[in-house]
């Protein structure tokens, strides 16, 4: 719960380590998520249970979980409601889910610092394992908040197969638009913010007019959070970000900072069709050229400009210390380095 009212307010005015701070808002709230996270991931089959136990291990940020928490406090007052622990339980699983399944589909070879779940088990497994948290996201949604809620969470999940499609589509057939790219970034990644941030004020009882304004402030969050991380792919520190840079290159995606590049020069297509074939050292200048261009600035001007707008959505909401922490929170992520 927001127990401290003063504490809340002066991190919505720090210039740095909102997130931080806010979890130690939320500290029994992300108890009780971890704890049942944990829970979770135990509950199968061997060895799709380790499978899944070892990315939860592997930490992370838990935004949507915390997108759920706030957005749930903006309207509950000092006192959260269980549901909302329980959607930010259920944002993260899907979370884990997509992560799980996206490594196969890409071939991916190292996350949060540490081997993927496929490279340890095999594909198989790690496909299976992603089922198996799936199963739990929507059997606990059934069980403890029904109706509205859950149907979300179907067309949410619709969404992301969607997106996932359109996006492996790209691996047979060259597409530089950045309408496709905003699509899959959309269906992929904004939809699940927009879900946690809806169903988390659906927990608190917010009016539909508010339910529909935070899921507009998670969805925009949710492009500028991907807009993000595909900057730092290109031009972040390995060290500091955790992931493996150039991935997006190694795994065919196409995403803006890339697409910004050829766009400034035509001349990098080729090279792009090269490194699509397996050509090592065209990746490696095409790298070069993306990280010279203005690639990553314009993906993190874009990044502001969709911030911009989730505020604008939120501000339509009344003012409290979950909706100022809410508009901290958006902005740190826009700025992070990790």
């Amino acid at each position: 719960m927001l127990r401290d009212t003063a504490t809340a307010e002066r991190v919505g005015d720090k210039a740095a380590g909102r997130l931080v701070e806010v979890s130690a808002l939320f500290a029994d709230e992300l108890q009780f998520i971890e704890g049942e996270l944990r829970a979770h991931v135990r509950d199968g089959k061997a060895p799709a249970t380790d499978s899944a136990a070892h990315l939860l291990g592997a930490g992370g940020k838990r935004v949507r979980p915390l997108l759920a928490l706030l957005s749930a406090a903006c309207f509950s007052g000092a006192t959260l409601p269980a549901t909302a622990r329980d959607t930010g339980v259920v944002a993260e699983l899907v979370h884990l889910a997509t992560l799980l399944h996206d490594d196969v589909v890409d071939d991916g070879i190292e996350r949060r610092g540490q081997p993927t779940s496929r490279r340890l088990w095999g594909n198989a497994v790690s496909v299976l394992a992603g089922d198996l948290l799936l199963t739990h996201a929507l059997e606990r949604t059934a069980r403890v908040t029904p109706g509205e809620s859950l149907s979300d969470l179907f067309a949410t999940l619709r969404s992301l197969v969607d997106g996932e499609v359109i996006q492996l589509r790209g691996r047979t057939r060259l597409d530089v638009s950045e309408t496709t790219y905003f699509q899959i970034v959309t269906n992929k990644t904004a939809s699940l913010f927009a879900w946690a941030a809806r169903s988390g004020a659906r927990a608190a009882g917010a009016p539909n007019e508010a339910v529909a304004a935070l899921g507009a402030f998670g969805g925009h969050l949710g492009i500028a959070f991907q807009l993000v991380d595909d900057a730092l792919d290109y031009a972040g520190d390995a060290g500091t970000t955790g992931k493996a840079l150039h991935a997006d290159l190694r795994e065919g995606k196409l995403t803006l900072p890339l697409l910004r590049a050829v766009a400034e020069d035509g001349s990098l297509v080729a090279l792009l069709e090269a490194a699509r074939e397996g050509d090592a050292a065209a990746a490696a200048t095409l790298v070069g050229k993306v990280r010279e261009s203005r690639g990553a600035a314009h993906a993190r001007a874009r990044a502001a400009e969709e911030t911009q707008s989730a505020l604008a959505a939120l501000a339509t909401l009344p003012e409290s210390p979950a909706r100022s922490l809410l508009a901290a929170v958006a902005r740190e992520l826009t700025n992070r380095a990790s």
